[in-house]
Parts: structure tokens; sequence; C-alpha cells
């Protein structure tokens, strides 16, 4: 399952990591829905019923438009179905912020939207799940290995460390209209499956993560990708790394960069923060969310979904880790 994310970037950054290329092989960049940037608040922990990213096709919103054109949109995290009669979300019954991929073709709370067509991508630099031990409950940082970005001309400076992968995760979407009136409510669930082998000494179950835009495409192209197609793409990935984080995660309310920094786990003390993880705090120490540019910098061209690591805490960290030799968490023996 998935219950917490983080999504740092500002929302004028989010469309530069979502460039893709269209139908006639220009690169482009979705923009906002109208009025959805101001919806959307970026954070280090993000919970159920918070304003998320969400990439879908443009066709949704305008009928003349190709399926393959992409617009952003800030939508809610857990599903309100299009029936929903009464007037307060928050009086749902089920608990709708994750869907079965075994099941979606049946409950009838998901498979609706499924064969409109309404499928979506869901953007974060990372998701939070907890490992229980005995006892204890370990937060763990999860999220897309750190590449080798695009290199251009322009970029070569930028990109020589790698870059950040946004994490791209399968959805469902609906739409709601209250019934007192007012506008209309958009909201998602996310697809999870059984947990890949990197994963499933944590969890069970993981979100169903698109890797690639070849397979974002076909994921959000549903003019042209039938739902039996699409499902395929549903499937437990291992290309996917972690690191173990502070329960400061634990408490949705904690929105610092502390969130996400690695810790060194201590059977017998509470975990500390290694190294990198100290001094990635000491320079985000004023830091919000929203990543600012230093003054006379250039904004570099961003390959599809990557982020310069000099734009994000999740990169900076890497950056630390890669330095200072942390190891990564390995799979323990059974």
């Amino acid at each position: 399952m998935c219950g917490r994310t983080a999504c740092t970037l500002a929302p004028e950054e989010v469309g530069k990591a979502c460039e893709y290329q269209d139908k006639q092989g220009q690169r482009k960049c979705p923009q906002w829905r109208e009025g959805d940037s101001g919806k959307y608040h970026p954070s280090y922990n993000k919970c159920p019923q918070s304003n998320s990213p969400v990439l879908l096709s443009l066709k949704h919103f305008q009928k003349d438009a190709d399926s393959s054109e992409r617009v952003l949109a800030a939508m809610r995290w857990g599903l309100i179905p299009s029936w929903f009669t009464e007037t307060d979300p928050a009086k749902m019954q089920y608990n709708t912020s994750n869907c079965r991929s075994d099941t979606m073709t049946q409950k009838t709370l998901y498979k609706g939207p499924l064969f409109r067509g309404r499928r979506c991508v869901v953007l974060a630099d990372g998701f939070y799940e907890w490992r229980r031990q005995d006892s204890v409950k370990q937060p763990y940082y999860i999220y897309f290995p750190q590449i080798k970005a695009e290199q251009t001309p322009d970029t070569k400076a930028d990109t020589e460390g790698g870059s950040w992968r946004l994490l791209t995760m399968a959805g469902l979407f609906d739409c709601w209209q209250p019934p007192s009136g007012g506008d209309p409510v958009y909201s998602y669930t996310l697809i999870t499956v059984d947990a890949s082998k990197s994963m499933d000494w944590i969890h069970d179950r993981m979100p169903a993560i698109l890797d690639g835009d070849e397979e974002i495409r076909q994921w959000l192209d549903f003019g042209e990708v039938p739902v039996n197609e699409a499902c395929k793409l549903i499937r437990p990935i291992e290309n996917i790394t972690c690191h173990p984080v502070s329960t400061i995660v634990n408490n949705s309310r904690n929105n610092t960069p502390e969130c996400i920094a690695a810790v060194i786990l201590n059977r017998k003390k509470e975990p500390t923060l290694s190294t990198s993880g100290k001094n990635m705090l000491l320079w985000l120490q004023n830091k919000s969310p929203k990543k600012e540019e230093p003054e006379g910098i250039k904004s570099p061209k961003l390959s599809q979904f990557a982020v310069s690591p000099k734009k994000t805490s999740a990169g900076l960290m890497h950056q630390w880790l890669k330095k200072e030799g942390e190891p990564s968490p390995k799979r323990p023996k059974r």
C-alpha cells in the first residue's frame, strides 16, 4: 500500500520536470489546468486528502484535443466516485487512497473510472513505507535510483552529477459534483500491486510504478490504448531503491527536510541521522519545500521526468550519499 508521499517541487517546476515528446517529435512541457497550480502545495510529507500533482490526457478537459496531449492537475488524494450522494466527502465509508490492481476491474468504485478512460499518473519525489519488526515500525523512503540526465550543450554542466527522476505512479481519477453546488472535485486513487523482490522485505504491497515515458504515454493515452492493453503496464518493478528515515515522518504534520533524510539504524537506540543526512539538514535548515534558484543562474533544460540534483533536497542528499559512500539498506536473509 502507499499512504504517504513527498513532492517538493514548486508548482512552476513540475511542468519542466514532466517534459515529453509529442507525436510530431516536439519536446513539450505540460501546463497546469487553469487555477490548479495554486491548489498544489509542495510537501515533504503528503497524506491522503491533500492535493498532489497529477498528469492526465488533455482530452479529459478539451474534447477536441488529441488524447496523447498531457495536462497537469491538482487532485485530492482519495477517490470520490461521481455517484457519491453525500454533501461531505469525509462521510465516505471506504478508504479509497489505494486501489488493488487485482480487483479494480470488479469493484464499482474503480471499474467505472477505469473503463471510462480516467487513467492518470501521480507525481512524487518518492513515497514512504513502514516495515514492521516485532513491535517497531521503521519508515523507509522509496524512489527511483539516481540516473544520468540526457546531456546537451546547455545542460551538461548541470547534469554531470546525475539527475533526480520523479516517481511516476499509475492511478485512476474521478470527478464528483457536490450535490449542494459548487466546483467539481477531482480526486484520485493509487493503484497497488504485489511487492517486487526489491520491496517485499519492507511491505507486501507497492504502488504500480510506470518506468519510462513510453509506459506513461500508453497509460495516459486512453484514446489509442484500450483498457486491456493499458492494464498490462500494471505490475511490480525492481527499478527502485530506498533508505531508512526518521520516525518524525510518522506524524503527517511534520513537514521538514528531515522527513527524507537517511538515518543509521541502531537496534539498541533510536535511529540517528547519518553524516550525509546531517550535512543535508545543515544546508536546508531554513529552506522551505519550494526550490529557489541562486541569482544569475539560468534554468537548465531538463530531461523527461528529471530534475537537477541542485534543485531538490532529495538530489542533494544523494550527492552526499555518493560522496561519503553511505551503504544502501540490504535485503535481510530469510
